[in-house]
């Protein structure tokens, strides 16, 4: 039987290192929230392939409709010729929204926040895009050119796409907020980007995440998004609003706008939409969506079998909000007690959870090794963001039990740094 280290040393040897791994976890095979390594080892899962397996692992009704699309046919792309399941899903989809919706399918989070980039401009006649500093949008160039959780993320890439802008995120620890921190950052905007760097009347469309997720699992103040759907709608800008993250139930609503009370024109999804299979859509207003024929399209999106996966999750997730609310407040509720001087703030909402480890008032990065080293030693799969955030996406099913065993060993590893 092949050991962990040699799948390691053979990683390193066949597949291009350009991203690195929290821990040396070989993955053998799982089952709702647990993990088990090729070497017999068992794990809770509290990170779900970064916010992915929603239903958790071997979901039955997922492999069951897997295997019926299966047995009929893998793939026909659509956008070249029709099928009804494509129909079928973007229906209970655009029912999640109270306003006229049409769906784009795409294979990623990258790849929808490009899609949208494409329809503001095309839909607008206007250049700019704005975007929010410590955001992550992906790795392709478009959504790389409003990616900026970390500078490795876009140093040796550019030029980038050219009129974009990015404006600081209201978070506590952005210099500019001293008071109000919505106040001053939508001051910022109006006063001094949109009156004396960019013409309003060019900027198609402001970009962003209603919760950061790779930037630390920050969380703005609930007026913000109030406030700047208030600013874009007078200036006849868009709202795109990022949720591969956040979005399919992950906060405890289906979508993390719904806590903010806004109405975005454009929603970017992947991540947990496709059940663990590659797909993402743009759900946008109507009057947006429809682009000339032949100026966007893909090969692969809206694939059968993750559309087939899809169906099961749109069904599944509306049901486990509660659970979702509840399970995360106790987690919240128990990481709260954390007895550490390095704890600054537990925060996010639902099974969306960062605990921000800070020293002298710094990022400790040191410490978040640590932290998910040694939980990771002790059967607990949690995951980092920003500099120094241990970041908590468990599967939206994860049993109450299993999520406090898990976030008692975690509490109890960062107490000990």
């Amino acid at each position: 039987m092949v050991s962990v280290s040699e799948v390691v040393e053979e990683d390193s040897k066949y597949l291009m290192q350009s991203f690195s791994r929290w821990y040396p976890l070989v993955i053998d095979h799982a089952e709702g929230s647990l993990v088990y390594d090729i070497e017999g080892r068992v794990y809770i899962d509290m990170n779900a392939g970064i916010g992915v397996m929603a239903l958790g692992h071997r979901n039955r009704k997922v492999l069951n409709a897997i295997q019926t699309q299966m047995e009929k046919f893998l793939h026909y792309s659509l956008t070249d010729f029709y099928y009804e399941l494509a129909v079928r899903v973007a229906k209970r989809l655009t029912g999640f929204f109270p306003w006229s919706t049409k769906v784009f399918y795409t294979n990623s989070g990258t790849e929808s926040v490009e899609a949208s980039l494409k329809i503001a401009r095309a839909s607008t006649g206007r250049q700019y895009i704005l975007g929010f500093i410590n955001s992550f949008h992906g790795r392709t160039f478009g959504s790389m050119s409003f990616t900026s959780s970390k500078y490795v993320q876009r140093s040796m890439f550019s030029p980038l796409l050219p009129s974009t802008l990015l404006l600081p995120y209201p978070d506590k620890h952005n210099p500019l907020c001293r008071d109000d921190c919505s106040a001053e950052v939508i001051s910022y905007l109006e006063d001094w980007v949109l009156n004396k760097v960019v013409d309003p009347n060019d900027v198609a469309a402001v970009l962003l995440e209603p919760i950061q997720g790779e930037g630390g699992v920050v969380v703005p103040p609930k007026d913000f998004l109030q406030q700047l759907r208030s600013l874009t709608r007078r200036h006849g800008i868009l709202l795109i609003l990022d949720e591969v993250q956040t979005g399919i139930g992950r906060t405890g609503k289906m979508f993390a706008f719904e806590h903010f009370s806004v109405d975005p024109d454009l929603v970017c999804l992947a991540k947990a939409l496709g059940g663990g299979l590659p797909l993402g859509a743009v759900v946008g207003r109507e009057e947006l969506m429809d682009l000339p024929r032949g100026s966007h399209a893909n090969t692969f999106g809206g694939n059968p079998l993750a559309l087939a996966a899809a169906e099961v999750v749109l069904e599944e997730v509306p049901r486990l909000l509660d659970h979702v609310s509840e399970v995360g407040k106790a987690i919240a509720d128990k990481l709260n007690d954390i007895k550490s001087p390095y704890v600054e703030e537990v925060r996010g909402l639902g099974l969306m959870l960062g605990v921000d480890l800070r020293k002298g008032g710094r990022p400790y990065p040191e410490g978040l090794s640590k932290v998910l080293l040694n939980s990771f030693r002790r059967g607990v799969l949690a995951i980092g963001a920003g500099e120094s955030v241990v970041r908590l996406l468990p599967p939206l099913v994860i049993e109450e039990e299993l999520a406090m065993k898990a976030t008692k060993v975690i509490k109890e590893e960062i107490e000990q740094i």
